[in-house]
């Protein structure tokens, strides 16, 4: 039994006798000593042979010996560490040229969006924003389109179970729902942000998107100051000479129409993007339906307004001359890497 006593004082003994001079030696210093298999390992081992009236003594010289070992290898390892950076540090060429960062740059959607809010910003339209998760009422019944309207199947959305009456909303056209029942005319507004559609097959080819939708409500609006703020914002945007407004159908507006811009002919690249006709659409506008105005507390009698919107993918594809809308998606750093430049 002294033998285990006095193999341990040894054991001690040469823990403090050590002095391991780099990182390396103090590794073997712990594997020796500290180690899964090293000696104080092995010499814990032995309390199971050691006397009863004997195993308080052997345990404090066990928790001795493991204190003294694991004090002087933290203190070495600290040492050795700071050796370490100081001479990574002095290594450091301060006066050399640092590695260049790549810059990063805003995506074309987000660019264009903001030049379409510039443009409108300049002729006096405000901007407002409005929640993504909508009621049914503001998404499409103040809007004009109650429940068995059959417009409601152009728009499919994604409805929150948890929720009834809830609902992504389809279009920004909530958010001029919100300012009219909050706000008498005058109102000049346009209404940017994301919106969300349950279209598998379409060209967008993915359930969200963006658009921007202008609402212009006062006394006596009619639909010549609508043509006019429009072919400002086509010259603007696209440096467009000439705009051309067809009859279509929405249910908030009244007439309704769709947008085209003139590109011409003359090149291979026009004539294939307006299918020969020189003409492309990028927008849909109208006259604000009397009944929007009543369904949002407005006097349809003393006032009129105009609204219009637009994707602002389409703009995008079309100012950067893009072939294909996934690419706006893909997050492929080589397509957006394109943009960094010009941005």
């Amino acid at each position: 039994m002294a033998d285990i006593f006095e193999k341990a004082e040894q054991v001690l003994a040469e823990i403090a006798a050590q002095t391991p001079a780099n990182a390396a030696e103090l590794e073997s210093f712990r594997i020796q000593y500290l180690g899964t298999k090293g000696l104080i390992k092995s010499l814990m081992e032995e309390m199971r042979n050691v006397p009863n009236e004997r195993k308080r003594d052997y345990g404090q010289l066990m928790n001795r010996l493991k204190q003294e070992a694991e004090a002087k290898h933290d203190a070495l390892k600290e040492v050795f560490e700071s050796q370490s950076q100081g001479a990574a540090a002095q290594a450091i060429d301060l006066t050399a040229p640092g590695e260049p960062f790549p810059l990063g740059s805003r995506h074309p959607v987000a660019v264009t969006m903001n030049r379409i809010v510039e443009i409108f910003t300049r002729m006096g339209f405000s901007v407002v924003d409005g929640p993504e998760i909508e009621d049914d009422w503001h998404n499409f019944t103040a809007m004009n389109t109650p429940e068995d309207h059959p417009a409601r199947d152009m728009q499919d959305t994604f409805y929150v179970v948890d929720a009834p009456g809830m609902l992504l909303r389809t279009h920004t056209s909530p958010v001029q729902a919100r300012v009219m029942e909050n706000r008498q005319p005058p109102i000049r507004i346009i209404a940017p942000g994301r919106v969300y559609r349950n279209e598998t097959i379409s060209t967008r080819s993915h359930a969200q998107f963006h658009q921007v939708e202008g609402l212009y409500v006062d006394e006596g609006v009619s639909f010549a100051d609508l043509k006019q703020t429009l072919l400002y914002f086509a010259q603007e945007m696209f440096g467009a000479t000439k705009i051309r407004l067809r009859p279509s159908f929405f249910p908030f507006t009244e007439p309704s129409a769709e947008m085209d811009i003139w590109l011409g002919t003359d090149t291979e690249k026009n004539a294939r993007l307006t299918k020969g006709t020189g003409w492309l659409e990028i927008l849909g506008c109208g006259m604000v339906d009397p009944q929007v105005l009543e369904n949002c507390g407005i006097d349809s009698k003393k006032y009129s307004g105009f609204a219009f919107g637009m994707g602002i993918e389409r703009q995008a594809l079309r100012l950067y001359e893009i072939g294909d809308i996934r690419l706006l998606f893909e997050n492929d750093v080589r397509f957006l890497r394109q943009f960094a430049a010009a941005m």
